[in-house]
């Protein structure tokens, strides 16, 4: 099951079960993230894209702090960022910059569309950084979502606006991310990795903030709670996503990362009144 090929009994079985557990990971993370992205473009609709990641990071920072003195856990792993966390974190601020800056100026269905690239290059970079083998069945079956995703998108069309370049931007720097969790010790925790991402991503909310030269706004209360409710499916999101990273065959887990733009294409429906054409 899950283009899974034939191994022995005992690895077998441990590996459908690990598979099974990123998959399922990996679709819980999609649906957080696409509720998050929902919130933080009609955030954005209200105050400036640069105030929403600001405040969505530092909330998120908070969270994940909190999350991680319950669990009595450093807040910050042991003896700083080592060469991979510097990394991901670099990684982490591409993908979180551009990928906002995209919710903020292009349509949500789109945005989305183009994230889901991200198995192919994420698979890709397993197969050359960590050496997984990967069969003509798993890349049968990612290269027909990517196909999928290409109705979507339309490339040739009309279907993506020029500002949707910046979601392509997010979507390398968030498969670079991807590969440097699977590759983070495993003695940094989750919580740990959420405040170093939550913490790029207000670094980032800064680095747009400078380069607009526009006056900081502080948020009214709608936009607030949509900054609030963001973070609080981030933390979610980017937990489980944590989770489903660190679990089973990259090749197997990353192609669920697709059910995102299943989810966003409702979402885009239902809230901000997009209307999917028959190809999509």
């Amino acid at each position: 099951s899950l283009f899974a090929g034939p191994v022995a009994a005992g690895t077998g079985q441990r590996s459908v079960s690990t598979n099974r557990r990123g998959a399922t990971f990996m679709v819980l993370a999609m649906a957080a993230f696409a509720c998050e992205d929902t919130l933080v473009k009609s955030a954005t609709q209200l105050v400036p894209a640069a105030t929403v990641m600001t405040g969505f990071g530092l909330l998120g920072m908070a969270l994940f702090a909190a999350l991680a003195w319950l669990r009595r856990e450093r807040v910050l792993p042991a003896g700083g960022l080592s060469r991979g966390l510097s990394i991901r974190s670099a990684m982490e601020l591409c993908g979180r910059l551009f990928y906002s800056l995209a919710l903020a100026f292009a349509d949500l269905g789109a945005t989305s569309a183009i994230l889901q690239a991200t198995p192919l290059v994420v698979v890709g970079g397993a197969v050359w950084v960590f050496g997984e083998r990967v069969g003509w069945r798993r890349w049968t079956a990612i290269g027909i979502g990517f196909l999928g995703v290409l109705l979507v998108l339309r490339p040739s069309g009309q279907g993506v606006d020029m500002a949707a370049l910046f979601a392509v931007l997010g979507m390398l720097g968030f498969a670079g991310r991807d590969l440097a969790t699977r590759a983070a010790p495993l003695t940094v925790t989750n919580a740990q990795l959420g405040v170093l991402g939550m913490g790029v991503l207000a670094l980032a909310g800064l680095v747009v903030q400078g380069a607009s030269g526009a006056v900081p706004v502080l948020p009214g209360p709608g936009a607030a709670l949509r900054i609030l409710g963001a973070a609080l499916f981030g933390v979610g999101a980017y937990s489980a996503l944590t989770v489903a990273m660190r679990s089973g065959e990259v090749s197997v887990v990353t192609p669920f990362r697709y059910t995102r733009l299943v989810f966003a294409l409702i979402l885009a429906v239902l809230v901000f009144g997009e209307r999917p054409d028959p190809s999509m």
